[in-house]
């Protein structure tokens, strides 16, 4: 195998691949990017099993049919140090011979027989969904996804899929986060992606590409990459009976002040006290060691005085991916969980109970 290539072009396409190298264990033939000359180009491939890409690069020189592994970190580490020139890349026995100029570097190879194969989506269904919509519905609740959960299907967003909507749910057991798109004309069913296949969708595509799943894997594909991964094997809660079927008070809010005023408070202590009154709302962290209180006046037009006590993170990380200059906030009583809404994505969360 050989070929010539521009530094930045494969600088950019191998370090796209960093996290989905097996990154423990060198030995692995994971921790390894595959690269093979054909016909059609450069082909680089790198998996770890349970996640995986693979990119065509198209502009190559020189180049001469082969196939070879080589371990990721370690050459991104010596592309990056190389100029912004041409390289060239080639096998010789057990290596992978990589020059620039009168730089020379040797790295060795695993048998790219033994490779694993990144899964082929003709036997999927296709997912009917604009992929602009699908990354925005998904990043909308990707903060309420959980982290190293024991019951795993907590560590993924589910994809539900209903005759007339389809709905993005995550969950960490303190919020419940939901976005929803119209359902043109898929077939009802569910599936969870996990947290890092979710955080890397985000980064691959931009514009359009196919999205394809069966039980066990989701797979993104364009005309340059193809993104793969298994899907976490279990049954996410029954997120529907937590959406409440009325709410007493519901208030519409400016954004930006909401935003300005709880960061004002939080900015030692990220516990926040919100009270609602009839003509005014009083924004007070609840470190008891110090004092933070700001207040905007609004006329509310409600009753009673009520409030609602909450880890301020949960409200900006639902304000950060908000679109419009009012978001909806809705109560039943204070120490109950609260609803937050914005168009088509909304929130639940689980207050801190304070004793009255």
């Amino acid at each position: 195998m050989r070929f010539i290539i521009t530094k930045n072009i494969i600088e950019n396409v191998i370090a796209s691949m960093q996290p989905f190298l097996e990154k423990k264990d060198a030995s692995a033939i994971t921790s390894h990017i595959y690269l093979e000359i054909n016909n059609t180009g450069l082909i680089l491939k790198a998996t770890d099993y349970e996640i995986g890409l693979e990119s065509h690069i198209d502009n190559v020189n020189e180049s001469e049919d082969g196939k070879a592994t080589v371990n990721g970190s370690n050459l991104l580490g010596i592309i990056k140090r190389l100029k912004n020139e041409d390289i060239t890349f080639e096998t010789a026995t057990n290596n992978l011979v990589i020059r620039q100029n009168k730089s020379i570097f040797k790295l060795p190879m695993y048998d790219a027989n033994e490779y694993p194969t990144i899964i082929n989506n003709a036997n999927l269904k296709s997912l009917d969904i604009s992929t602009l919509n699908f990354i925005n519905s998904i990043r909308k609740i990707t903060p309420a996804v959980d982290n190293n959960n024991p019951k795993f299907e907590l560590n993924g967003a589910l994809i539900d899929i209903k005759s007339s909507k389809t709905n993005f749910v995550a969950t960490d057991t303190r919020r419940l986060a939901i976005s929803h798109l119209e359902n043109m004309s898929n077939d009802e069913s569910q599936f969870i992606i996990p947290k890092k296949a979710i955080i890397e969708i985000q980064k691959l595509f931009l514009d359009d590409a196919k999205i394809t799943y069966d039980d066990t894997n989701l797979v993104i594909s364009n005309d340059k990459m193809k993104f793969f991964t298994k899907l976490i094997n279990g049954k996410f809660p029954d997120y529907e009976r937590i959406i409440p079927s009325n709410l007493k008070h519901t208030l519409s809010l400016p954004k930006n002040i909401l935003v300005e005023s709880i960061k004002l408070v939080t900015s030692l202590f990220s516990n926040i006290k919100i009270t609602f009154k009839s003509n005014a709302i009083v924004f007070e962290s609840l470190d008891e060691d110090s004092e933070s209180q700001t207040q905007i006046d609004l006329n509310l037009e409600i009753e009673e005085e009520f409030y609602l006590a909450v880890n301020a993170k949960y409200l900006l990380d639902f304000l950060s991916m908000t679109n419009n200059e009012n978001v909806t906030v809705g109560f039943n009583e204070s120490n109950l969980p609260f609803y937050l809404e914005d168009e088509r994505f909304f929130t639940i969360v689980m207050p801190i109970v304070l004793e009255k």
